[in-house]
């Protein structure tokens, strides 16, 4: 069984089309990079299996659920998002922030468990901010911040995870641990589907990608089969260098086509 199925999914804004006819399935324990140019339908795909914005038409499935026909804490008990850029409108403490990823866990009124704090604390040490727990969000730089909001997302021990963009405030180095962070979350049996703008973090580290183009999926497969001149040109406009290495594909961005 697929952790995540969706069939013939269409969505869009309004009378805007955005999606139209997407086809996907992702298992267990595999990290899908979905790649495509800037208004490719990537955010829109995201916000539509999380149960943010109603398709207009088509299937999602969640471990062979209808993912519309489930509660909305059952839902999130499976799948945490992770947006772009995610906004913090109150200066509270590290832990307290990351905490609000247990919420779905949790009823009404009732306080976190031993568990739920184990799984706090787990969370904040597999993405290093376990050191500041006790520090106000709004003292943290950008790149620390997103590694905050990674183990939100990561507190409540979803089996499948949305990242829109987790790397984008973040320096080389720390890009390359939250990708490698990714990695061991798909060994340990999470599913994952993250948007990417790298296209050689996202052939290093991604077991699939999926390239969004013309409200379609364009290409679906293996990173050195997907990321061929054609479609490269076909989906971001772009002429790149391409070569394998020993640490993995590297592609660079040469020109405009």
């Amino acid at each position: 069984m697929s952790e995540l199925s969706i069939r013939a999914l269409k969505a869009g804004y309004g009378r805007k089309s955005v999606l139209d006819g997407i086809d996907l399935d992702i298992t267990k324990g595999e990290i899908v990079g979905l790649i495509g140019a800037n208004g490719s339908g990537k955010t829109t795909l995201l916000k539509a299996i999380a149960g943010l914005l109603k398709p207009s038409g088509g299937e999602i499935r969640l471990q062979g659920e209808i993912a519309s026909r489930m509660e909305a804490r059952a839902r999130a008990q499976r799948l945490a998002y992770l947006p772009q850029n995610s906004p913090v409108f109150w200066d509270i403490t590290v832990e307290m922030l990351v905490s609000l990823g247990r919420l779905p866990h949790l009823k009404w009124r009732q306080t976190p468990t031993p568990a739920d704090h184990a799984a706090i604390a787990r969370a904040m040490e597999s993405c290093h901010v376990l050191a500041f727990r006790d520090r106000p969000i709004g003292q943290l730089s950008g790149g620390e911040r997103a590694r905050v909001l990674l183990a939100r997302a990561l507190a409540g021990e979803p089996s499948l995870l949305l990242a829109d963009e987790p790397t984008s405030s973040l320096d080389p180095g720390h890009a390359i641990d939250v990708m490698q962070k990714l990695q061991s979350l798909a060994k340990g049996g999470m599913s994952l589907v993250v948007v990417m703008h790298d296209l050689t973090l996202a052939a290093r580290h991604c077991d699939r990608l999926v390239l969004l183009n013309a409200r379609k999926i364009a290409a679906d497969g293996p990173p050195a089969k997907v990321l061929t001149p054609e479609r490269l040109a076909a989906g971001f406009g772009i002429r790149a260098f391409y070569q394998e290495t020993q640490d993995g594909p590297l592609i660079v961005p040469v020109d405009r086509v």
